[in-house]
């Protein structure tokens, strides 16, 4: 087990260099550069400004150099500063946010387990019932629906026809420091209902379904038959049998969500007007800030791999064959 572990976080290291190197290159490659808004607008604004402005940031070295320089702050965990007017260190920019990002994902990812599994395992177990061709048209419709066009609905709806949640923030902008504890807790949930409901939809559906295939093959297995053939009352074999098996695939499926609900608080976020890393994200790609979008690359990236590594992990401490490389 140890050597396999060590095999997978060398293989893990070699593909965060390639992606690292990927995300440089590309976010270089685009039009503008961080000092264009200054530059481009100020008629006062000479050429040989410019360059200063430039050789202050350092993008006057070739890229490459660029590259090894922030790869040595990364290797020290210094993300650099960002290029906008405040200068402040991108870690400090990112961990005030990150808790809020990090809350509103957190809770997506409970609904979506808590709710898509049991949905996917009655769906099975009632394969081609009514409630089976229920859930299946809503999971078809949580596919086909883009996550920013149903906030924008929920808004509209909820917090503009029927003023029944706000729909935008975090918390109130009026009296919310004169608020007791328990006004504030709700005040918080009122303002994150939408935002977490958006952020959990699209992956309940998929989940639902994706647990729905898993759980009505395990239940064609033989070993299933042969529990029904000596007399085990059903519930045991649905949830003591054929879940465990089921389960399996979806570790993957779980593994994999977490950097997309980080990478979809892109969208939420700056929809809502929720002050998280996602709008972070946004406001520095609108802004060409550099050291700001690698950081939270690297964030995602980081994120992409652990959920990776804790899916293998689990898939071999459930499957001994996979750590022993299908050795018998």
């Amino acid at each position: 087990m140890g050597t396999w572990l060590l095999k997978r976080l060398a293989g893990l290291f070699v593909t965060f260099l390639g992606i690292t190197i990927i995300s440089f290159t590309i976010i270089h490659l685009a039009p503008g550069e961080p000092i264009s808004p200054m530059a481009d607008f100020n008629p006062k604004f000479t050429p040989e400004m410019r360059e200063r402005l430039r050789a202050q940031y350092g993008l006057d070295k070739p890229l490459y150099v660029q590259y090894l320089n922030w790869l040595k702050g990364l290797a020290t965990l210094d993300l650099g500063r960002s290029f906008a007017p405040d200068r402040r260190p991108v870690w400090d920019k990112i961990k005030e946010r990150l808790p809020v990002t990090l809350l509103i994902n957190v809770l997506s990812l409970l609904i979506i387990f808590c709710v898509a599994v049991p949905l996917g395992v009655a769906s099975a177990v009632r394969e081609g019932s009514l409630f089976d061709r229920v859930t299946t048209v809503f999971v078809f419709v949580g596919y086909a629906m883009p996550g920013f066009w149903l906030a924008l609905l929920l808004m509209m709806l909820f917090g503009i026809k029927w003023h029944l949640l706000p729909i935008s923030g975090l918390h109130s902008l009026m009296g919310y420091e004169h608020m007791s504890f328990w006004e504030k807790v709700l005040d918080w949930a009122k303002h994150l209902i939408l935002p977490i409901f958006v952020s959990a939809f699209g992956g309940l559906a998929g989940l639902s379904r994706f647990m729905r295939s898993s759980m009505i093959e395990a239940l064609r297995q033989d070993y299933i038959v042969t529990a029904r053939a000596k007399g085990l009352p059903e519930r045991v074999v649905v949830y003591r049998h054929a879940l465990r098996n089921a389960l399996l695939p979806v570790i993957t499926i779980l593994g994999l969500s977490i950097p997309g609900l980080v990478g979809g608080s892109v969208i939420f976020e700056s929809i809502f007007s929720i002050p998280g890393v996602g709008q972070l994200m946004w406001q520095a790609v609108m802004a060409r800030d550099y050291p700001v979008i690698m950081g939270n690359l690297v964030i995602v990236s980081v994120l992409t791999l652990l959920g990776n590594l804790l899916a293998d992990i689990c898939y071999a401490l459930a499957d001994p064959r996979i750590r022993l490389g299908g050795r018998s």
